[in-house]
């Protein structure tokens, strides 16, 4: 059974206004450049190279809104996140948040390997700002919502994705934010629990909260947000309706995937060994993050 979102009131003050927004990276710090690099560099008075994650973003949301922000992997979008939760500062541009604001940017936010869930339940709300005697107050409210059983007692670090992200989601949406931000969380758990979440998501929305939500999921993306945006490489290239705006990044991902698969034919590659080589490193990548979590 289908939760819809709300029709929105022309009238309804806006929570977040932003006006040519722009976020530059400076080169210099990524990991893949070499000591010898940055000392040539200044050296030689080369300019650093950079690198603009979001250029003229223009985006005004209202209360009452359930955003989806979409598009490929490198768009921006976290980055947008990043900078509407005020954890980055904008290169240029402007942005206006109106009210408070819980996020949950990533499955490890502010957790704590080495305490319990109920610890860090406490120390999740002393991050949003909610003062001790609240947030124990809501804690039998947050410990019921992310049923995690007896593992409530355990460490984190003995958690799955799935649970971290159902104890993150409990802490972020039990404080009563006026926005709500959350970064491709609700896609990982198991199907009751994502179904809970979106119910307490258009709740949310249903008392005039907004939110913005970054994921791949395009079913959800249309049943349950009232408006959508797509970002690509830095830009806002579609805003409108969920159903129009996921049409046209479908239509954008078959397009690039076409390109990408006669480029390799062109080389020389057979796709389907470069598909079964990334599945290996995927794999591997998820092997190395679950030692490093059983260490």
């Amino acid at each position: 059974m289908s939760i819809q979102p709300p029709p929105v009131a022309a009238e309804a003050p806006y929570a977040i206004d932003v006006a040519d927004l722009g976020v530059q990276y400076d080169l210099r710090f990524n990991r893949k450049t070499t000591v010898r690099q940055s000392i040539a560099n200044l050296v030689t008075r080369k300019p650093p190279p950079r690198f603009w994650a979001l250029r003229h973003v223009d985006l005004r949301l209202v209360r009452g809104e359930s955003l989806a922000v979409i598009g490929p992997n490198g768009a921006g979008k976290s980055t947008l996140l990043q900078v509407l939760a005020g954890i980055m500062r904008p290169t240029e541009g402007r942005v206006d948040v109106r009210g408070k604001i819980s996020g949950l940017l990533g499955l490890g936010a502010a957790f704590d390997a080495e305490l319990s869930g109920i610890e860090n339940i406490l120390l999740g709300g002393a991050f949003l700002g909610v003062e001790d005697a609240r947030i124990r107050e809501l804690l039998p409210s947050i410990v019921d919502f992310a049923d995690l059983g007896q593992f409530i007692d355990a460490p984190i670090k003995t958690y799955s994705s799935g649970m971290r992200a159902r104890l993150g989601f409990s802490i972020a949406t039990s404080v009563d934010p006026d926005i709500l931000l959350l970064d491709e969380v609700l896609a990982t758990g198991d199907a009751s629990f994502r179904e809970k979440s979106k119910a307490r998501v258009i709740e949310l929305v249903r008392s005039a909260k907004a939110v913005v939500l970054v994921t791949h999921d395009m079913a959800w993306v249309k049943e349950y947000c009232n408006r959508a945006i797509l970002l690509e490489k830095g830009r806002l290239v579609s805003e409108g309706s969920p159903a129009d705006v996921v049409e046209m990044h479908l239509e954008h991902a078959a397009a690039a995937a076409a390109a990408r698969e006669a480029a390799k034919l062109a080389g020389g590659l057979d796709p389907r060994v470069e598909d079964d080589r990334r599945r290996e490193r995927r794999e591997r990548r998820r092997r190395r993050r679950m030692e490093m979590v059983e260490d």
